[in-house]
């Protein structure tokens, strides 16, 4: 009976297992990452100039970019960028700098033309759960509309 008891066990365990596996995703999975993406406001798939694929997405009337990274053969991807950049918004070093110290989960620059840019990287190669993805893009867009807030953009 005990033995009975332990394959019925070790039977159930493999099948959430395999369940959690079948649930995960990845990099590769562009139409659920879009799908997830819209659940925050518009969101088009494109491609970046050397194929990989990209979302072009709008928060609150921001635009923002989702690439995808380490691809082999533009899909199969690893990994995601989130990324928006501000053009001809120029902040000083220190309110970049006062984003980096207190701010969590995403870093802020300025680009070679001295725009405010900020972005966040989501490591997807072992996969994540839906629940997960969208946990982040739902972070993603509060750090949009707070960087635009603390870089001065007005819409």
């Amino acid at each position: 009976m005990k033995l009975n008891a332990m394959f019925a066990g070790g039977a159930l365990a493999l099948a959430l297992t395999i369940s959690a596996q079948a649930q995960s995703l990845t990099a590769a999975n562009t139409d659920e990452i879009l799908n997830a993406a819209r659940g925050y406001g518009s969101a088009t798939l494109t491609a970046q100039s050397n194929g990989d694929p990209q979302i072009t997405g709008k928060v609150d009337g921001i635009t923002y970019q989702i690439y995808f990274r380490n691809c082999t053969d533009n899909k199969n991807c690893e990994d995601l960028n989130f990324y928006l950049g501000f053009l001809d918004l120029k902040p000083k070093f220190e309110v970049i700098n006062d984003w980096n110290m207190n701010k969590r989960f995403s870093r802020a620059y300025l680009d070679q033309d001295k725009d405010a840019v900020v972005e966040m990287d989501l490591d997807m190669v072992k996969g994540v759960s839906a629940e997960y993805l969208d946990s982040q893009i739902g972070l993603w867009t509060l750090v949009v509309g707070q960087f635009a807030d603390h870089v001065g953009f007005k819409k």
